[in-house]
């Protein structure tokens, strides 16, 4: 934003904070731009003077974006603005799906690589291969172009049904060919992966709470049901939440029939419960959640819930603290308001909401991770800072708290072990694809399971590795993390996020406290 421009800047904040404000007292829910009010009037003129007589050019765009941003910045820390550009991306990953060729991909070079074509997805069915470059979609040129992802998009997306012609090398064969596509709905999966961790307990990873959640997480249960699974865990590490109703269907599987999950008060007072039906179908079964910092909203009604029913136990850290509940609402130009309209609370009455400021830059509220780390909360449970006035009690009798986050049945600390400095990200990365790539036609045929038993035992590709940074300087512990990295790098581009989390699931010190208290 130019300086010269703040003073329009924050005139027209000033209006936009008039017309909210006007919003919020008259309580709707509807679009609030275009009533013919007097508050709309003086706006568009306050526009058009702008843009017939102020002395230089500018974007009034721009300067209503920021305007708007500005005000809901002053709300809380979770109501903001959604410009058009970025509401369909947005709109796409909390609904689950897009309409696309369907491949996950990325820059290797100048050209656009298949890391995996989609399970169920336009480009599997044409026969795509990891590994593939895409050179031309149509007659747009993809390669030697250093295109931004929003560009490559644009050229892969589309319509449902309209065919896209691909211009492919690959590298196994050393040949180009032409593929036709018809582009169609692809599915952003909400379950990393789900499988059996011993012959008993089952694995389900959720990334999101978006529409196609549910499905497919029911889906995951009742498959590994049917494959003797008696005791669940649910990994809800790093899932920043979604739909709150999604989130109650997931607890509705494991909780006794009319139990209360959650309940919301709006600015009215006006509360809405959410029971327990009796449609679950794992309400008798051993269950684990694994929480950490980065496990928000949606995770963490999940969470709470559970444990102030005393279901399960929950295995972590203290989740993110985010217990307001927002609500999308149309500006009618392509863009979006994402308003906080009410407060969730936990069935024992917690508010998990950590503390903000109201119209005050929230310096502590986005630093809060920084500060937990300054304040060794990663490290040691009894750097976990609770407040008397926020204990509850659950049925059982177990005290818990509100005030900021789920604090975990069993604390796990950060593992440092895992630490690697990030200027090793990028080598380690590059040269995970370049192997695979260069031998993909040997490693094609292994399995997980023998990748994971037999590969590497003779460290003679982390050699490999090694050499190529000789350069950097790293310590004994360090070479030790870059070869098990490597190792979990290699296997995500073979087998994607089954090859990532079985390899990781050795090292995994949540899991391993799970094995721990199967066993008590």
């Amino acid at each position: 934003m130019n300086k010269n421009n703040l003073p329009i800047y924050l005139s027209i904040a000033v209006v936009f904070g008039i017309l909210i404000g006007n919003f919020f007292s008259k309580g709707s829910t509807t679009n609030f731009i275009g009533t013919n009010s007097s508050t709309e009037k003086k706006i568009k003129r306050l526009i058009d003077y702008i843009q017939t007589d102020y002395v230089d050019n500018v974007n009034t765009d721009d300067l209503l974006d920021g305007a708007i941003t500005q005000i809901l910045a002053k709300l809380d820390p979770h109501s903001v603005y959604i410009p058009k550009e970025n509401l369909q991306l947005i709109t796409e990953n909390m609904q689950g799906n897009f309409v696309g060729i369907g491949v996950q991909f990325r820059m290797i070079g100048d050209s656009i690589t298949v890391i995996s074509p989609i399970k169920g997805g336009p480009s599997i069915k044409a026969g795509i291969k990891a590994g593939d470059r895409i050179l031309i979609a149509n007659k747009d040129t993809l390669f030697g172009k250093n295109l931004e992802t929003a560009q490559i998009m644009k050229s892969l997306k589309g319509k449902p049904n309209t065919k896209v012609t691909l211009q492919v090398y690959r590298k196994t064969t050393d040949s180009i060919f032409n593929v036709n596509i018809n582009r169609d709905k692809v599915n952003i999966k909400s379950v990393d992966i789900a499988y059996m961790l011993n012959d008993s307990i089952g694995y389900i990873k959720l990334n999101r709470f978006a529409r196609n959640s549910y499905k497919e997480f029911k889906t995951s249960l009742m498959t590994l049901k049917k494959n003797g699974m008696t005791d669940l865990v649910l990994d809800l590490r790093g899932n920043g939440g979604g739909f709150i109703d999604i989130a109650n269907s997931i607890v509705d599987e494991f909780l006794e029939d009319d139990k209360l999950i959650v309940f919301t008060k709006n600015n009215k007072g006006t509360i809405n419960k959410s029971f327990a039906s009796e449609k679950g179908n794992f309400e008798k079964g051993g269950l684990y959640v694994l929480i950490d910092e980065n496990s928000a909203s949606a995770s963490e009604i999940v969470a709470g819930a559970l444990q102030d029913n005393d279901k399960g136990i929950i295995i972590g850290r203290r989740s993110f603290g985010k217990g307001l509940v927002q609500q999308e609402m149309d500006l009618g130009d392509g863009s979006a308001v994402r308003l906080t309209t009410a407060r969730y609370y936990t069935p024992t009455g917690r508010s998990i909401q950590k503390p903000y400021k109201k119209e005050e830059a929230n310096e502590n509220y986005n630093n809060d991770f920084d500060n937990r780390l300054k304040n060794g909360e990663f490290f040691t449970k009894d750097s976990i800072k609770t407040i008397d006035s926020l204990k509850y009690t659950t049925p059982k009798g177990k005290t818990v708290y509100g005030g900021g986050g789920i604090i975990p049945d069993y604390f796990i600390a950060v593992d440092t072990t895992t630490y690697i400095p990030t200027i090793f990200f990028r080598p380690l990365n590059n040269f995970a694809f370049n192997y695979v790539d260069t031998n993909r036609k040997k490693l094609e045929n292994l399995t997980v399971k023998e990748f994971i038993k037999n590969f590497d035992n003779n460290s003679e590709v982390s050699s490999m590795f090694l050499k190529e940074i000789k350069n950097y300087k790293f310590s004994k512990k360090t070479k030790k993390q870059l070869k098990r990295n490597l190792k979990t790098l290699i296997a995500r581009e073979l087998f994607s996020d089954e090859g990532l989390y079985k390899v990781n699931q050795t090292d995994d010190k949540m899991l391993q406290k799970v094995f721990e208290l199967e066993v008590k």
